[in-house]
């Protein structure tokens, strides 16, 4: 196990470099120059070239992004000081660093993603395993009506439905607020569930349909029929044998689901006023902030590298035969 963690890690790592050098040849080396970005409207050219100096830009682009690489792990020294690793660089709008920013936002869009996650993997497999168990019955036929409308709807038509039914109308749930998980964990946690519950509805929709079909398809295995053959119980043989040969494609779908569950995440920020990476992104793309933009890039590609490494261990977990490919 061990080894297969250390080969997913190492080329995990190999995969995070190379989107670093991709982004920042795509945000760096083809806008027409970073530095008017920078310098705001009252530019000189005797700005634009101390900035040029200041910002590294006057060395060879593969030199800059070696030390934009560098910067993030070991720090670096910019324009108003030492700037501590992990160092993104500062942003072109407030001159702040980009690492502070994307520390304040980046707990909103995690809860969402991870709370979300949980919601949509519980309600959708748990669905799908009882519709699987009762195949045929008005449960089955009710759950998988209501799945296909889960599907059909989207976070920015259910999102104000739910807010203003569960949250002004009932008053049910909080209209979704902002985490502060250190000085308010309760509030934290109520303010995320209506998010979270409208987040999970197109998932969880998915989630349902594909476990059934997945156990329907596991119930007409032969191991599964030699099995009830021997005299085992019907929901022994149910939860022993085919929910664990089902189990290994879901986790490949959650793996495969996880950059959605995280766009999902910046939709649903949007929905309910939270502010998290999704709304910062939008803010670096509107005032054209390069660093702000690259810095929510590489947090973003690193969380989906890093949720697909815990995904594949549990895969590992499940079926040993991984462990040794």
């Amino acid at each position: 196990m061990l080894r297969f963690l250390t080969r997913r890690v190492l080329g995990a790592a190999v995969i995070l470099v190379l989107i670093s050098l991709v982004t920042y040849l795509l945000f760096f080396a083809l806008p027409s120059d970073p530095a008017l970005l920078s310098c705001g409207k009252n530019c000189t050219p005797s700005n634009i070239a101390q900035i040029h100096k200041n910002l590294g830009l006057d060395k060879p682009i593969i030199v800059q992004w070696w030390d934009y690489l560098i910067g993030i792990f070991g720090g670096r020294h910019l324009p108003l000081g030492n700037c501590p690793a992990p160092c993104f660089g500062l942003s072109f709008n407030n001159q702040t660093p980009v690492w502070a920013l994307l520390k304040d936002r980046y707990p909103t869009t995690l809860s969402l993603a991870i709370g979300g996650s949980f919601i949509f993997l519980v309600v959708g497999v748990g669905l799908g395993l009882v519709s699987a168990w009762k195949q045929g019955s008005v449960f089955d036929r009710a759950a998988s009506s209501v799945s296909l409308l889960g599907q059909s709807v989207q976070i920015y038509f259910i999102g104000p439905l739910a807010i203003y039914l569960l949250s002004y109308k009932l008053g049910w749930l909080n209209r979704g607020q902002d985490p502060s998980w250190g000085a308010h964990p309760g509030s934290s946690l109520t303010g995320l569930v209506l998010p979270c519950l409208v987040m999970s509805v197109i998932f969880w929709s998915n989630y349902s349909r594909q476990t059934r079909s997945l156990m329907v398809e596991q119930l007409s295995e032969e191991h599964v029929r030699t099995a009830r053959a021997k005299g085992m119980g019907s929901r022994y043989v149910f939860l022993r044998y085919a929910l664990r040969g089902a189990m290994g494609p879901i986790i490949t779908i959650f793996g495969i689901d996880l950059g959605s569950v995280f766009g999902g995440a910046i939709i649903t920020e949007a929905t309910f006023g939270l502010h998290g990476l999704g709304n910062l992104a939008v803010s670096a793309v509107t005032q054209q902030d390069l660093p702000l933009e690259m810095g929510v890039m590489l947090i973003g590609a690193t969380s989906i590298v890093i949720f697909n490494i815990i995904v594949d261990a549990c895969y590992a977990l499940i079926d040993p035969r991984i462990r040794l490919a």
